[in-house]
């Protein structure tokens, strides 16, 4: 029999940037008895999290919620708005963006993929610029939608939604404005209506704290009325069947029932937290971080300060040093996952998660793990990371309020 708790002693530690570590209380949560999904208590249950999940969205408009992983939020999010043939302009910051790009193309949309060029283009956040100057270039609005990545996961790289809302509003262009913000969201700022976004995807399984297996559309007016016309094929993520049902706190089909439990305890403590706390609480973990980055005298995978995340830290290995060898023995020695580099970054770069379900001492105590793996893989450190952290904790203690 496959054992999948075979840690020895101690807690594992789950430090890549998602699935991020689930609390006891979301476990707990999950675990009471499946109720009927046509019953009463179900559509009382449906009604409370499509409110609350608005206010981690920022929103007054309608949140779809999918049982399937981001990468059907992906989908949803294209199937509803575009028809056969659209051409659409997306923005390559990672892998996840170049993932989402290989979606556009198999479902017979025409992408058209913007970017800085090689390993160093995935070390910076979207450039609102040259989006601006295709846009003005597009004048017979061919271009139904701009795709971005807020949160790329594979690089440590938060872009700026609002200044791509500003560049597509500086070009008098009309395309819809489409953002994942999968690893973002509940860990990150993000504002779907302030921003002006007209569908925002995202997945449960990050700062949501949840497993896998849920993910959501947050829409606008616009994005709805353009999905009406929308001529691609679908049926499981039509909005039109899910927004109707959602109305007295159903589904069209059979949902996720005790993730959704999940979901409200979920929700319940990030808004009892609150979501100013929230997010300056990853913001003081992803500082604390970075300085320990800093001491080692090793580069951050991001290069400019300014889209910093707050939700992982990408760590680039010395020249000839096999990221993924050491985070082999990272793993096996200390019981620590940290996130591998994909793509351009594969075996550059190793990345830290500190994300959701977090505190101080996990973090020093998965900088330690790093620390020591490094130094057993023969990579020359400049100072302690460790201490460093350590001193930037001590030094920026909790505000009042925050976890």
């Amino acid at each position: 029999m496959l054992k999948l708790n075979f840690h020895p002693s101690g807690r594992h530690f789950l430090q890549i940037p998602g699935p991020s570590p689930v609390p006891d209380r979301i476990l707990r949560a999950m675990s009471l008895p499946t109720i009927d999904h046509r019953g009463p208590e179900f559509g009382a249950l449906g009604l409370e999290l499509l409110s609350k999940i608005q206010k981690i969205f920022k929103t007054e408009n309608p949140v779809i919620i999918y049982p399937a992983s981001g990468t059907g939020a992906w989908e949803a999010a294209l199937a509803n708005t575009m028809s056969p043939g659209d051409r659409v302009l997306m923005f390559e910051t990672g892998h996840f963006a170049t993932l989402w790009h290989k979606m556009a193309l198999r479902l017979d949309i025409q992408p058209e993929f913007l970017g800085l060029p090689g390993y160093e283009g995935w070390r910076h956040g979207v450039q609102a610029d040259m989006i601006e100057a295709r846009l003005k270039e597009d004048t017979n609005h061919e271009l139904k939608a701009v795709c971005v990545v807020h949160n790329e996961t594979s690089t440590g790289v938060t872009s700026d939604i609002a200044a791509v809302r500003k560049a597509i509003d500086a070009a008098g262009h009309p395309a819809l404005l489409i953002v994942d913000t999968i690893s973002g969201l509940a860990s990150a700022d993000y504002r779907h209506d302030e921003w002006g976004v007209d569908v925002t995807v995202s997945g449960s399984q990050k700062g949501l704290m949840l497993p896998p297996g849920i993910s959501f559309n947050a829409l606008s007016p616009k994005s709805i009325e353009v999905s009406k016309q929308a001529k691609l094929p679908k049926s499981f993520w039509a909005w039109d069947e899910i927004l109707e049902a959602n109305k007295s706190g159903y589904w069209p089909y059979t949902p996720s029932t005790n993730l959704l439990y999940g979901l409200n305890e979920a929700l319940d403590m990030l808004l009892d937290e609150g979501m100013d706390n929230v997010l300056a609480r990853h913001q003081r973990w992803a500082a604390g971080v970075r300085a320990a980055v800093e001491a080692w005298g090793l580069e951050i995978q991001c290069l400019d300060p300014s889209v910093y995340s707050p939700v992982l830290t990408g760590v680039v290995m010395p020249e000839g040093v096999d990221a993924d060898a050491v985070r082999k023995i990272i793993y096996e020695r200390f019981d620590l996952s940290l996130g591998m580099g994909l793509g351009k970054a594969k075996g550059k770069m190793f990345r830290i998660g500190h994300l959701g379900d977090c505190n101080d001492l996990t973090l020093i105590a998965t900088l330690g793990g790093c620390e020591a793996g490094m130094k057993l893989s023969g990579v020359n450190l400049k100072g302690s990371g460790v201490t460093a952290a350590l001193d930037y904790f001590a030094a920026n203690p909790l505000n009042a309020g925050e976890r």
